[in-house]
């Protein structure tokens, strides 16, 4: 399996110290549009907290992560929310800036994390690493590396999402600018010849690859595995 790997990141919930909780039994959480999609793990994780938590969960969704901070920074101290959850390592300490986070006052007994992480505002619940997803139907030798990806046959297109909305966007300027250094502006200019197009957020860019509309697009290495368990599939690969 080849896979081009981005950056690891670990997707963070975040509480904020606002009293509509207690008063209104009302926990609004702020989040990206793919966790509260159907189809994803957003409907069943508030039918179960419900029921323990003797308040009604409503959820705030936005296209992905550096919207959801950003969105934040704008509401400041009037903002709705509760809890924040989807921002990533790469956001922390913007996040932290904003002096909207209270600390969470937890010891998480037996939590790990690779590489390791602690801080008293922000609690990891996932973690996992950007890569280059593709379909095997449509494309057989999918780039191995991020120079095979920059330096690549240009009809084969990829989709990515926009750093200044998205977290797996952000990433991938990251990414180049670790790799390439004072020549990543010469590196985007030749792997612009192979975007499609740049999405808002990670459910636009993964729907157009899904619909055939490019072979490869910019998404995590655990997304094969969406496919295998609900679609038996193992079509796409990372």
């Amino acid at each position: 399996m080849r896979t081009a790997f981005l950056s690891s990141i670990t997707a963070l919930a975040v509480s904020l110290a606002f009293p509509a909780f207690a008063q209104e039994k009302t926990l609004t959480v702020y989040t990206y549009e793919s966790f509260v999609a159907e189809w994803g793990p957003g409907p069943k994780v508030k039918e179960t907290f419900e029921k323990t938590c003797g308040c009604k969960v409503e959820w705030v969704g936005v296209a992905d992560g550096v919207e959801l901070l950003t969105r934040l920074k704008l509401e400041g101290e009037g903002t709705k929310a509760d809890v924040v959850l989807g921002l990533d390592t790469n956001l922390i300490s913007e996040a932290k800036a904003t002096g909207l986070f209270e600390p969470h006052g937890l010891k998480p007994e037996g939590l790990t994390v690779p590489g390791g992480f602690s801080d008293d505002t922000f609690l990891p619940y996932d973690y996992g690493h950007f890569a280059v997803v593709y379909d095997t139907e449509a494309l057989k030798t999918p780039p191995a590396s991020l120079k095979e990806l920059v330096e690549g046959d240009p009809s084969q297109k990829i989709v990515i999402e926009d750093p200044r909305t998205s977290t797996p966007g952000l990433g991938l300027l990251l990414w180049v600018k670790s790799v390439y250094g004072d020549k990543s502006a010469e590196a985007w200019a030749k792997l612009k010849d192979r975007l499609l197009t740049v999405t808002p957020g990670w459910s636009e860019a993964y729907g157009l690859f899904t619909k055939g509309e490019a072979p490869m697009v910019l998404s995590y290495t655990t997304s094969p595995a969406y496919h295998v368990i609900a679609e038996n599939t193992v079509r796409y690969k990372a």
